[in-house]
């Protein structure tokens, strides 16, 4: 069993690339969706707690299985700790021995960004060029990025209400985009564009702007409702809108649809992917991907990483399946010798 601590990501992503990794993995993630029902799935297992929420999300075909512990703690910045922290694991399903464990703080970053990606790939327009994103935290550069991967953006317009956040995100990719526009509220961030991601972080109901407020042909990725109490879209928005999920038990719990029932879910992501349904059908429609995340992309970037790690002779082998001849006899590694 290997371990893939920071250092190891780090040099996967730098000897890569991130754009070219942006790439493997949505390809990635696109083939592991049209095998949907190949996998064994269900909602993530969750605690709540007044500080935040505890998850472990599982997901296994019949030969890897993978499951990720990560958390959700809003308030942890205020104290200059990260808000979400993971690690996860994958495992060899014909002998239930674990094979990897590995990172996930950054790796999450990176597929929930991937995801939307994935998502823009099918229901944004296909000429879009200027980005909106609404919540500049630790996720909103991966974001752009990943969009950038697929898609030929070339300005961004960005609002968060914490000022030095704007200013980080602009600091990280000026170099990276023709144009960053520092906006001073939620509906000058998203005139005019074709894309709107929204990631803000408050535990709470909001309406971060209208249908009123957006323009014809619109494609957005809501990631920000993601536990229950906690939306950012308006019903009216959200009725108007072809809504696309990931996985409807979890997304009807957890995303902006637990304020409507399945009917008006269009369709689940891999069902777009497939050709099930239909994606964007043209230039006028608003679609929205309510995203709130879910362990087949987990299982995704951890295949992934995981063949890197082996091409490249990475991760560090770690001791911790006992290695013995008698396989019933495991009390024999406390005797000594």
């Amino acid at each position: 069993m290997i371990l893939l601590d920071i250092p190891s990501i780090q040099s996967i992503i730098s000897n890569i690339g991130l754009t070219e990794f942006y790439q493997r993995l949505i390809f990635q993630l696109e083939k592991d969706f049209k095998n949907w029902n190949r996998f064994y799935k269900s909602p993530r297992h969750a605690i709540h707690y007044k500080h935040g929420v505890i998850e472990l999300m599982p997901c296994s075909d019949d030969n890897l299985y993978s499951f990720k512990y990560v958390n959700g703690h809003p308030n942890n910045t205020k104290n200059g700790n990260l808000s979400v922290v993971a690690m996860g694991l994958l495992a060899d399903v014909k002998t239930g021995y674990p094979l990897m464990i590995c990172e996930m703080t950054i790796l999450t970053a990176i597929r929930t960004a991937a995801v939307a990606a994935l998502g823009a790939k099918y229901l944004a327009k296909k000429n879009s060029r200027k980005l909106a994103i609404i919540g500049c935290g630790a996720q909103s550069e991966f974001q752009a990025k990943a969009i950038q991967a697929i898609l030929p953006i070339e300005e961004i317009n960005i609002f968060d209400i914490d000022k030095k956040a704007m200013n980080k995100f602009n600091k990280n990719l000026s170099a990276d985009f023709k144009k960053i526009n520092l906006c001073h509220n939620a509906i000058d961030a998203i005139s005019n564009v074709d894309i709107i991601i929204t990631a803000t972080a408050a535990n709470k109901n909001a309406i971060l702007f209208t249908e009123k407020n957006i323009s014809a042909g619109t494609h957005i990725h809501a990631m920000g409702g993601d536990g229950p109490g906690k939306t950012e879209l308006g019903l009216a928005l959200l009725k108007q809108s072809k809504l696309v999920v990931e996985f409807s038990p979890q997304t009807l719990v957890e995303g902006e649809m637990q304020q409507l029932d399945e009917s008006f879910i269009h369709a689940e992501l891999w069902q777009i992917i497939c050709g099930e349904k239909e994606a964007r059908t043209n230039d006028t429609e608003i679609t929205l991907f309510d995203s709130v995340g879910f362990a087949i992309e987990d299982y995704s970037i951890l295949n992934l990483v995981y063949e890197i790690a082996l091409e490249n002779n990475l991760g560090e082998d770690i001791n911790l399946i006992p290695d013995i001849s008698d396989p019933k006899n495991l009390y024999s590694l406390l005797i000594k010798k």
